[in-house]
Formats: C-alpha cells, sequence, structure tokens
C-alpha cells in the first residue's frame, strides 16, 4: 500500500487543521493506521492511531482532547483532526499502515516498528 499525507501548512496559536492520508490499493479497510510526528531537533513521536474497523482510536497524552481521528474506508482516507493547535504541535506529521485486522495491545499502536508502511509527511508549523 502506498500512503499520501496531506493538509499541513502554517496556522496560528489556537487554530485547526484537518491531515489525510490516502491509501492506494483495494484492501485499506484491514489496515490500522498511526499518525507520528517529528519536531526540529527531536525524536519522531507517536500521536495517534486507528484499528482497522475504526472502532478504537489512541492518543498520545499531548494530544488527547484536541485531536480526533477517523477514517472512511470507502474512501481508503483517514483523517486527523487538531483543534487548539499550540505551537509545540509544530512538526512533520507522518501517517503509517499496519497489515493487522485484530486487536492488539496499546502498545503495539504506539511503536513505530508496527507499521509497515509510510508516507511522506506534511509539515504543520503553528505559529505564537
Amino acid at each position: 500500500v502506498q500512503l499520501q499525507a496531506s493538509g499541513g501548512g502554517l496556522v496560528q496559536n489556537g487554530g485547526s487543521l484537518r491531515l489525510s492520508c490516502v491509501a492506494s490499493g483495494r484492501t485499506f479497510r484491514n489496515y490500522n493506521v498511526g499518525w507520528f510526528r517529528q519536531a526540529p531537533g527531536k525524536e519522531r513521536e507517536f500521536v495517534a492511531a486507528i484499528t482497522w474497523n475504526g472502532i478504537v482510536t489512541y492518543y498520545a497524552d499531548s494530544v488527547k482532547g484536541r485531536f480526533t481521528l477517523s477514517r472512511d474506508n470507502a474512501k481508503n482516507t483517514v483523517y486527523l483532526q487538531m483543534n487548539s493547535l499550540k505551537p509545540e504541535d509544530t512538526a512533520v506529521y507522518y501517517c503509517a499502515a499496519d497489515l493487522s485486522p485484530r486487536y492488539n495491545s496499546r502498545n503495539y499502536y504506539y511503536t513505530e516498528g508496527t507499521y509497515d508502511y509510510w508516507g511522506q509527511g506534511t509539515l504543520v508549523t503553528v505559529s505564537s
């Protein structure tokens, strides 16, 4: 599967953006999708994940209550709605996919090594 992340841009403190991750391939409905981000000079970190069926979502503590994941399998797309953005949310955001249509532990989704396919990243810049 190939992933294309988009929707990044420049937004003011407190603003909103919606990122999209569009996948090629007809079996997208079998893939879990995770979002990670990498800020300048920092390690890449987990942001959020959604199971293949869209029933379960996971969020990093730093974004919980502000970011929301959803997916439309008919459109092969996962959306990351980001509200109340802060300057510390500034990063390149990557979506990633894992072919594992079954429930796993929370740590499974938080781990970069879980994901076999990665998109190219989209830059989000939040000005103060």
